[in-house]
């Protein structure tokens, strides 16, 4: 028997031949993300003395590296997207963080990675407001360059080839212009039976 899947554009023949490599290959198939349908990414907006923090993504072979952007991240199947951005947070920026409010959900289609990546990406972002800790209490993740405070009129002036995420300035003014949500609007229900 020969299973055949379509993964980033390569061929993959599974056969029975080495079955213990031929699972190791499948894990690592479907530890690999697709982008054929949206995806949920929470992330946070934080703000201290007018300033908003962001993370420098580190530089690799990914189309966003050496991009700014705010620290955010999948959700992952069953996790509470509370618990996913105080853990993002932690992990991208060094702080702990205690959301106190929904800032909004924003909807990001990435055409700009179809030609870079060989397929967009949608992801629909619940981006949440609150307070950091004093100081870091953790390291900075891999993924993570450097974490700076950047006024609003320099994330509005950064341009695409700067800023990763381009909906981050509408993201600022919906902060400054007041918009906030209670986080009851964030609802997290897990069926186990």
């Amino acid at each position: 028997m020969i299973l055949w899947k379509l993964n980033f554009h390569r061929l993959i023949a599974i056969t029975h031949q080495g079955l213990f490599v031929d699972l190791i290959v499948i894990i690592i198939m479907l530890m690999n993300r697709v982008f054929t349908q949206t995806f949920g990414v929470a992330g946070a907006l934080i703000e201290r003395d007018g300033k908003f923090l962001l993370v420098k993504e580190a530089q690799s072979d990914e189309a966003d590296a050496g991009k700014w952007n705010h620290p955010a991240g999948w959700i992952e199947l069953g996790e509470d997207p509370i618990e996913t951005v105080k853990k993002e947070v932690r992990e991208e920026t060094g702080y702990d963080f205690t959301p106190t409010y929904l800032l909004g959900v924003y909807s990001l289609m990435r055409k700009d990675l179809e030609y870079k990546e060989g397929q967009a990406r949608h992801p629909i972002k619940l981006i949440f407001t609150g307070d950091i800790s004093k100081e870091p209490v953790g390291q900075l993740a891999d993924d993570v360059e450097i974490i700076e405070w950047f006024d609003p009129d320099q994330i509005e002036a950064m341009p695409g080839d700067t800023l990763r995420d381009l909906d981050i300035k509408q993201m600022v003014k919906s902060y400054l212009s007041g918009a906030r949500y209670p986080l009851q609007a964030v609802t997290h229900t897990l069926v186990s039976h």
